[in-house]
């Protein structure tokens, strides 16, 4: 879970007592959790601003509300303060926003991902490429998108059987099959024509 040091505990302290709101609190969430644009956020959170599924934090002098959905993307997270000559800055971590640690029970779809983000993509961004889980069909099959230099490329197939395909079944035992939906009609930046 997210663990905010003491500084930035002192910080927020000052902060949220600037504000002149009884009661405020601070949210800690993740937009776009699990996905290569996850941000990770801090905000405040007035009185009934909370949802009911947060996990609350308490901490001495305010509370700190995490997203229910954002969790598993937020384990080692931390929320730190340091001081410098303008003044200091509040910084997170969270080494998990992307993807957060897998294992044998993580759904298919984070598993998925996970082995597209870590060991796919970094070998098509050579080429320009990418490729993204649209969905887990039927349980067991996967459904992916190319896209950039990949989508439109004369080597597509190549790819996505004997890379693709073959690493996903590999290391993701129950899926069954990987499907490609992408429109390879449009070659404008496809990286082989």
């Amino acid at each position: 879970m997210v663990s905010i040091t003491e500084s930035a505990q002192e910080y927020l302290v000052d902060l949220l007592a600037k504000q002149n709101v009884e009661g405020i609190a601070v949210r800690v969430f993740i937009l776009d959790a699990g996905t290569p644009r996850a941000e990770t956020c801090i905000s405040f959170c007035r009185p009934g601003e909370e949802k009911p599924d947060d996990e609350v934090q308490k901490y001495e002098g305010f509370n700190a509300y995490v997203d229910k959905p954002s969790i598993p993307f937020l384990e080692e997270a931390v929320v730190d303060f340091q001081k410098d000559s303008m003044g200091g800055q509040l910084t997170i971590k969270a080494p998990n926003s992307r993807m957060p640690k897998i294992n044998g029970d993580s759904p298919l779809e984070d598993r998925v991902n996970y082995v597209l983000y870590n060991e796919i993509n970094p070998g098509l961004a050579a080429h320009g490429g990418m490729v993204t889980l649209e969905e887990i069909f039927q349980d067991s099959v996967a459904v992916l998108r190319f896209g950039g230099g990949c989508q439109g490329c004369g080597m597509v197939d190549v790819t996505l059987k004997n890379g693709v395909e073959k690493t996903l079944l590999q290391q993701i035992p129950q899926l069954t099959e990987v499907r490609d939906i992408t429109d390879h009609s449009n070659t404008e930046n496809a990286y082989y024509r």
